[in-house]
């Protein structure tokens, strides 16, 4: 069940895994469509199936998504991200990103690689003129112990930045927690 009704220009979905996140994005959308004939919504898939469990993983959320939101449209984008929102955003479009957590994953991907990818403004700058609305979702990983080794912790650091921008950026921010919603933010 959706809890507030009105689709925001621009929101966050925040939670942990297993939290709700996707499901949430997937309502907002089923909801869009509804409201609508000319209205489509689109997701961007960010993940890559990297080994035979991530594809199967994939596969599941491909199933479940197009018995929920029978309607819905998948572009695969594992790195892209500013550039499909761009290319996808028109005002009869609503835009689902899942998931950031994936997507900064890949942009660091070596590990080695910059911390804070160059990628992160044109993204905001992407969300903040998209004429349609957007709805990304992402994990909130910051909220456990300190992981161990250098590579995870400045990953842990990276995406709570990451999060911290985006959220700034979006009209509302939405907190999973075990299936249900915490707005943080609504302007």
């Amino acid at each position: 069940m959706i809890t507030n009704l009105t689709i925001a220009k621009s929101e966050l979905i925040l939670g942990g895994q297993k939290s709700g996140k996707s499901r949430r994005a997937e309502l907002i959308a089923r909801h869009w469509l509804t409201h609508g004939a000319d209205r489509r919504a689109v997701l961007i898939a960010t993940a890559q199936p990297w080994d035979a469990e991530m594809r199967q993983r994939i596969e599941r959320h491909q199933a479940d998504r197009a018995e929920r939101v029978p309607g819905m449209i998948t572009v695969e984008e594992p790195l892209a991200l500013a550039q499909t929102i761009d290319k996808y955003s028109s005002p009869e479009t609503l835009l689902v990103v899942d998931c950031l957590t994936l997507w900064l994953t890949n942009c660091l991907m070596p590990l080695h690689t910059a911390a804070e990818p160059a990628q992160v403004l044109p993204l905001l700058l992407a969300v903040t003129k998209a004429t349609g609305p957007v709805v990304m979702v992402g994990n909130e990983i910051g909220m456990g112990v300190i992981p161990i080794g250098s590579e995870v912790r400045s990953f842990v650091d990276a995406l709570g930045k990451l999060n911290q921008d985006v959220a700034s950026t979006c009209q509302r921010v939405t907190l999973m927690v075990a299936g249900l919603p915490l707005t943080l933010k609504d302007v």
